[in-house]
């Protein structure tokens, strides 16, 4: 049975979130909507990470099985007919390995948090930001995020509601840097890591937000992280600033 991966965009706003539910909208259950239309089969994806209710993607990856050996065009092609007028796009569909698979065999996942800091709100992209508009300090805010890097117990950044079996994560990277001077207004959070706790980064960037407007240091940071109480630490940042933006694998997976 031939398996496809898909790289996949889309505005999770009117999502709630990616997993398939029996009644709300998801980005899951409009794409195999669009496989059953298309190809006459239940596919079933796998996607490299689950995104949350109003969080978006730009190369989100998914794979899935068919019966019948389809082109690659054909498959994407199809499947974006298929989703119109949906914010979901099949950016590209590839054959893969049975032994592929979208979230196991990814060996780091990447995220990008965007918060537009100025007093004005966002016109064009208010559900793709998080407007704060008091001043923030973006190099405090870095500063203090590389106290979150390495081999640590995240449970203060936790979701009470999160199903992982361990508290424990490698932060492989987290910088907050403000953009270049045409979007001088925006604050940048890029992070990697093998793999993220349910909530983890907005947690983390509703945090380093206090740190950015002093309300909290540096080693204010790391004791929230030391103490492991999900009580101290800062607001669970708004889910449209947060998008999904990449995902690496082995070579040759």
């Amino acid at each position: 049975m031939p398996r496809y991966k898909l790289v996949i965009e889309y505005d999770g706003g009117p999502f709630c979130g990616w997993q398939r539910q029996a009644e709300d909208p998801t980005v899951q259950g409009a794409i195999e909507a669009a496989i059953l239309r298309f190809s006459g089969e239940q596919g079933r994806l796998t996607c490299a990470g689950r995104t949350d209710a109003g969080v978006h993607a730009i190369h989100q990856v998914a794979h899935l099985d068919l019966a019948k050996d389809w082109r690659t065009d054909t498959v994407r092609d199809a499947l974006n007919a298929h989703l119109r007028p949906q914010p979901v796009a099949i950016l590209a569909a590839e054959r893969v390995p049975d032994g592929f698979d979208a979230r196991h065999s990814a060996i780091r996942r990447h995220y990008r948090y965007r918060i537009l800091n100025r007093r004005s709100p966002a016109a064009l992209t208010r559900s793709q930001v998080w407007h704060v508009p008091w001043p923030l300090d973006a190099d405090l805010m870095h500063a203090a995020a590389q106290r979150l890097v390495g081999h640590h117990d995240f449970s203060a950044f936790r979701a009470a509601e999160c199903q992982a079996n361990s508290p424990i994560r490698t932060l492989e990277q987290l910088d907050v840097v403000r953009a270049p001077m045409a979007l001088h207004d925006e604050i940048v959070v890029a992070t990697s890591a093998r793999s993220f706790l349910h909530h983890q980064v907005r947690a983390m960037v509703g945090t380093l937000m206090l740190v950015g407007c002093g309300r909290l240091s540096a080693d204010d940071v790391a004791d929230i992280l030391a103490s492991g109480e999900k009580r101290r630490c800062g607001p669970l940042a708004p889910a449209a600033g947060l998008t999904f933006v990449g995902v690496d694998y082995e070579i040759g997976k």
